[in-house]
Parts: C-alpha cells; structure tokens; sequence
C-alpha cells in the first residue's frame, strides 16, 4: 500500500501535464477516479498501440500515464454529470483539472463552488501560464503545449547545438515538470489541510515549471548581464563535463574536479594534461575548455564503449549513452524496478512501461494495474455502462 492510502481525487485532466501529476498520487497509494468525457480523454487515440494487440482498445501512452487509475465518464456539460461531480467532490479530498482558463468557472464548477461543498478540498490546477487569482499573466488566455512551455520557459534557448543553434528537448518536460510540481504541491496542500481543516487552490503554470527546471539561466543573466545560449553538449563552466566520442558510441563523463581529472588522465593514458598549466585547476579547465574538450575526445574516441566503462566506472562520474533498448535490457532499471509489466488488454502479452521513481522504505507504492478501459468503472459508482460495454 501506498502513503497517499485513503485519499480520494477527482481527476479531471487530460493528456499529459495533468495526468503524469495524479498517475504520481495514484503510484502511492491515492484513489485516483479519473473523469473523462463520453468520447474519452484525448490521449487515447495518440499512437501507439501495442504491436500484438489487434484490438486496439488500449494504447501504450494512455497506459504509461494512467495506470493505477479508475475511469468513469462524465457529461460536465449536463446538470446530472454537474450533480454527479459534486457529490465525488462532497467525499473527496482532491480535485485535478487542466482546462484552459476559466473552463470550470464556465460549466459552473470553480473554486467557490466546490469549495462550498467541501471545505477541506484542495483545487489543483494546471495550465499554460497560470490562473488570474494568483497572478494574472497577460497570456492568461493563451493555450499551451509542451513545446510553447520549453520556448518560453527558456529551456530551449540554452538546448542545441552551437550558440544560436536551438533544439527542443526530446521528452515532454513541458509537461512533465509541471506535472510533478503539481503533484509535490497538492501533497504540501494536504498536509496542510490535515492540520487546519482548510483547502486551497494549488496552481502551476507549465510555463514557469519550465523556468524553475532551466533555473540557473536567471543568475547567470543577473551575473553577466548577458542571456547564455546553447553550449552543444558540454557544461557551460565545468571541464571536462559532457559528451565524448567512442569508437561506437557516445559516453558522459564530469571530471571537472582535481582528483577525478587526475583519475581520468591515468586511466586514458593522458598524464601529460596534469601537467599542462593550461589545465592545471578547475578555473583554468573552464578557461581553456575548448582545448581540454578536444584532448579527452581524442582520448576517448581511441576506446569502445565496453573499454571505457571497465577503466572509468565507479571510479568517477561516467556513463555509457543509452537508448530505450540498452535501458531495458540493463540490470540496473530491472533491479529497481524501472521497467513495469502491465495487462495488455487484446495482447497475450504484458506491456512495458516506466516504473516508479520515488522509492519509500515502508510505503513502496508501485504499479499495481494497467491504466482502465474508457468508463470501466462506470457500474462500480452507479453510472451507466459505456454503451460499448453494455451486455447485448
């Protein structure tokens, strides 16, 4: 069992912002009733779809980010799904939604509203730049995505190539920060409400979840009175702290301090660097980097990977560049349970999916059921069945 055990939410998001941050609360413990529409959340038609499930009831990305989770629909438009959602409310601690500004208070169903009906309830909400009555950003009204999030947040203005040179980042971290920013804030909401009795409203804007992930542009600007930009793939200070070349792939390694350059140095047979004034201590690595990149990537690229991790690892920050494939073959993610197997409903096999990442000694929590068909649990709170679910 988990540490949230007997916390009830209503989740009302879609997606991928606002469901990563109730699929956290559910992998410990909370019960976690997700509403969805009569069409069902929009990210069940994202691909893709099991290779061996010809049923396609059920697609990998709904199942990464909704496992542990109830589903139920809900026409929010309508007085009966109104009333249905306060009485979840009446009996919940929790309420998650990721509309665009103003949605709810629209359908009748804000703050005040839910708050009339249960004072203890905690509000979260998540959205591109925010809510007004926590500060009203001039770009209130926009929507957003992951993308606008990294592009404003100012992630992306320092992720590349050479300077000017600007990539997004590969995961939806746009997404997924804020998501785990919202989950951290509605546990410190509850906390809270367990000692005063008093709910509140928990607000995250992707936007501004981007920029405390990228914090350090803000004192570096403050400092130099000048933006930094992209810096490939090396650390804008610390050498040597990057990527380098293998004979058949990339390795990371950060031997910015002197005992770990020492290490490096012996081990890749470039003892002469230790004794080049050039490189002599952390200040004048980070001055002359451009020279101390080339001299370990020659090095390094003399060596395969395999030969790099038997003289390196352990014996200072190192590793190998893994993709999916190297992860989940890897003993380290089966060991800490990284890589889960759930119930692929249409396939004779389970699917694979991320694990849990916050481990806890006495409260485990885990991945304890796949992610729900759309209204599966409709009967078990006294709604209709799905109409594809009706017994013919």
């Amino acid at each position: 069992m988990g540490a949230l055990e007997g916390i009830r939410v209503i989740d009302l998001t879609q997606m991928l912002a606002g469901p990563y941050a109730t699929m956290l609360l559910a992998d410990h413990g909370a019960e976690v009733i997700k509403v969805e529409p009569m069409t069902g959340d929009g990210a069940r038609a994202v691909p893709a779809f099991h290779p061996e499930d010809e049923s396609k009831v059920l697609n990998s990305y709904f199942q990464s980010i909704n496992r542990n989770k109830k589903s139920i629909t809900l026409d929010l438009k309508s007085e009966e799904g109104k009333a249905f959602l306060l009485e979840l409310v009446a009996d919940a601690d929790v309420v998650v939604e990721n509309f665009s500004a103003g949605v709810m208070d629209r359908l009748g169903l804000g703050y005040e509203v839910l708050k009339a009906v249960n004072p203890k309830i905690i509000y979260g909400s998540l959205s591109g730049f925010g809510r007004a009555d926590t500060g009203e950003s001039p770009y209130t009204q926009w929507p957003a995505f992951d993308v606008i999030a990294q592009a404003m947040g100012g992630i992306i203005s320092v992720t590349g190539g050479q300077p000017g040179e600007m990539a997004k980042v590969g995961p939806g971290v746009g997404d997924i920060v804020p998501g785990i920013l919202l989950s951290f804030g509605i546990v410190s909401a509850l906390h809270h409400a367990g000692r005063t009795g008093v709910g509140q409203i928990v607000d995250i804007a992707m936007v501004d979840g981007v920029l405390a992930l990228s914090e350090r542009i803000i004192f570096q600007t403050d400092c130099s009175g000048r933006a930094p930009k992209s810096e490939g793939n090396h650390h804008p200070i610390n050498s040597p702290f990057g990527l380098f070349p293998a004979k058949d792939g990339v390795i990371a390694l950060a031997a910015m301090q002197d005992h770990y350059f020492d290490i490096l140095c012996k081990e890749l047979g470039i003892e002469q660097l230790l004794e080049d004034e050039d490189f002599g201590d952390f200040k004048r690595r980070s001055i002359n980097k451009t020279r101390l990149i080339e001299e370990v990537s020659q090095a390094t690229s003399q060596f395969s990977k395999q030969a790099l991790i038997d003289k390196l690892g352990g014996k200072l920050p190192f590793g190998p560049v893994m993709d999916a494939m190297d992860i989940m073959t890897d003993e380290h993610f089966h060991a800490r349970e990284m890589i889960a197997e759930v119930e692929q409903p249409g396939s004779s096999r389970n699917a694979r999916i991320a694990g849990v990442p916050v481990k806890m000694s006495a409260t485990p929590g885990g991945v304890f059921v796949r992610a729900p068909l759309l209204g599966e649990h409709n009967e078990e709170f006294g709604l209709e069945a799905q109409p594809s679910k009706k017994k013919t």
